[in-house]
């Protein structure tokens, strides 16, 4: 019998491949190493990665605290170091919202700021150039979609990814909303972002206030989070080093630095 090597592979997922039958050198079919110690997806294994979980658990009681947050409100403000899942997070409930028909669209921003370095000109249209800084949101979309499905989905219009500057004069309705890196966004851009939420729709802001890329004193993060503590409609979630699932260097190092 002549089979292929795709069919032989196909026929020995499906154990219907009597692999003596292919032992000989003389084979045309060679046996298909198999390592059963590797995860697979028939299987239970609570220790891989978090990214092929279709619905995220939280690691921490920070994570699952603002967790709970964004199901219970409206607006959910998320600070805390890097490596606690701020943005990962909000993003994973974004697709959640979006998957189960909650809300109809997806709307990520992020302030268009160079880490501490000028990187000059970018060449290419309005999308290539913005394509550096909105690159994590790629990430964290990519990771909970396939990048097949988050292009098809930005196509149809149900996921948008724009810089802050151009959200002034928009009401987002029937949306989840993320606004990632917002240590750095002046008072002034927070309080214009702040103001698009509409009807039906979820907002969470996220950021780390001990690494605003702006000028001292210019990021209104930190107190519009102070102001936002006595509104009950409104959650503050603060994660700390201990809720921290990077690599374990990240929070030693936070720690010192």
């Amino acid at each position: 019998m002549i089979m292929t090597k795709r069919t032989a592979k196909r026929f020995l997922r499906e154990g219907q491949l009597d692999t003596e039958a292919f032992a000989t050198p003389d084979a045309k079919v060679r046996r298909i190493h198999v390592n059963h110690g590797s995860w697979s997806p028939m299987g239970a294994n609570e220790d891989r990665d978090q990214s092929y979980v279709k619905t995220i658990k939280p690691k921490s009681e920070g994570q699952a605290a603002l967790i709970s947050a964004i199901d219970e409100k409206n607006l959910v403000l998320a600070l805390g170091p890097a490596g606690t899942g701020k943005t990962y997070l909000a993003i994973a409930k974004a697709v959640e919202a979006l998957e189960a028909g909650q809300v109809g669209r997806i709307v990520l921003s992020r302030p268009a700021v160079d880490a501490g370095e000028s990187i000059g000109y970018l060449p290419g249209d309005m999308e290539d150039k913005l394509a550096p800084y909105l690159r994590p949101l790629y990430d964290a979309l990519t990771d909970r979609l396939s990048m097949k499905r988050v292009k098809a989905l930005m196509q149809e219009g149900l996921i948008e990814i724009a810089p802050v500057g151009f959200m002034r004069g928009r009401t987002l309705n029937n949306a989840f909303v993320v606004i990632d890196e917002a240590q750095n966004c002046t008072y002034t851009q927070l309080k214009m972002l702040l103001t698009r939420l509409g009807w039906n729709s979820t907002m969470v802001v996220t950021g780390d206030p001990q690494q605003s890329d702006l000028l001292p004193g210019l990021s209104g993060l930190g107190d519009v989070a102070d102001k936002f503590e006595a509104v009950e409609t409104i959650k503050v979630v603060r994660l700390a080093d201990r809720d921290i699932v990077r690599h374990p260097l990240v929070a030693q190092m936070l720690g010192v630095l």
